[in-house]
């Protein structure tokens, strides 16, 4: 069976004449040309299961899946919404068996720092993720997946006071502030999601926008280091059980050229949308329950600021759509 998943920033989708971020807002035109660009794109991606970020009202979000028309009778939820701020969500064509929110950080996740000597620990005091994280579990014809839908602190820096983007000091403490927020989040997830890594062998998949590279640190972190290749393969199933594949990985080892990205920014190509899976998808595990084959990108809405007066409209998003094809190794009384 090919299984198709896929993750969706949808960039602010907000109900028409209300107001977010204080004084931001779509006219009703604008919000009916967003809700139908959104449908557009989930009937080009078209996959089983999908995650999003960046919804402000959940009821927007259900007027655009219903007119994609491709998850009538699928299931769809989201993290608690107050229209304040985005919150992250989850459709699916399989049955959603169970979930579970996560706004506060596992005890084991809070990070302490020696200041003078490794007796002199000064704890940092974040507790909470910007955005919640959904956790899922779907029944794909018997077989369970866990699924995560994330969306980490961005890089934006974090200014206060009268700190200004002008002195470049002020620049590099806020983004300083930013990274370790982001950092504290990654942090947190991972303490999450190796309960359902360490000694499992149900599948687990980690999509979203976790707004920095694959190869940043702190996408390292959500994900785990794979092994030296001279470590004892004790040591090294160890940590293939809790390792996460990045797709965007898998797809570069079987292309010629790797033109991944899914967010520009000042002329900075950058793939800040991910999905990962463990390593019950990966085609080098030989009691896999499948492989990615295929990882799609739909960026052809981006563009480069730097090199065309035109900008994206407010009604699409300024992110790209991620969409990885499983190929499944289901028998057939599961299938049935």
């Amino acid at each position: 069976m090919n299984l198709k998943i896929g993750t969706f920033n949808l960039y602010n989708l907000v109900l028409p004449n209300t107001n977010y971020y204080d004084k931001r807002s779509y006219s009703l035109s604008d919000y009916n040309k967003k809700v139908e660009w959104i449908a557009h794109q989930l009937r080009d991606m078209d996959t089983q299961i999908v995650g999003f970020q960046e919804i402000f009202h959940p009821e927007a979000l259900n007027t655009a899946i219903r007119k994609s028309e491709l998850f009538e009778n699928g299931d769809l939820l989201t993290t608690p919404a107050n229209g304040g701020h985005p919150v992250v969500g989850l459709a699916s064509k399989f049955p959603i068996m169970e979930h579970q929110v996560f706004t506060h950080f596992p005890e084991e996740a809070i990070v302490s720092l020696p200041i003078t000597g490794d007796d002199d620990l000064f704890e940092l005091p974040f507790r909470t993720f910007s955005r919640a994280v959904l956790r899922a579990v779907i029944n794909v014809h018997g077989q369970e997946f866990t699924v995560f839908v994330v969306h980490l602190k961005s890089k934006r820096p974090k200014f206060i006071g009268d700190e200004s983007r002008e002195n470049p000091l002020d620049v590099a403490k806020a983004q300083m502030r930013s990274l370790i927020l982001r950092a504290s989040e990654a942090t947190a997830l991972r303490a999450i999601l190796l309960n359902d890594l360490k000694d499992k062998t149900r599948p687990v998949i980690v999509m979203g926008d976790v707004n920095d590279t694959g190869l940043s640190v702190t996408t390292k972190m959500i994900s785990g280091e794979p092994p030296h290749r001279r470590w004892p393969m004790d040591v090294k199933k160890r940590i293939w059980d809790v390792l996460l594949y990045h797709s965007k990985d898998i797809q570069a080892r079987k292309s010629y050229n790797d033109f991944y990205y899914t967010h520009i920014h000042n002329g900075h190509y950058e793939s800040l949308d991910q999905i990962m899976v463990s390593e019950e998808l990966v085609a080098e595990n030989p009691n896999s329950l499948g492989r990615v084959t295929y990882v799609s990108l739909f960026n052809d809405h981006l563009l480069d600021e730097t090199l065309t007066n035109d900008k994206i409209p407010s009604w699409k998003s300024d992110h790209g759509q991620v969409v990885v094809s499983i190929d499944l190794k289901l028998n057939k009384n599961k299938e049935e």
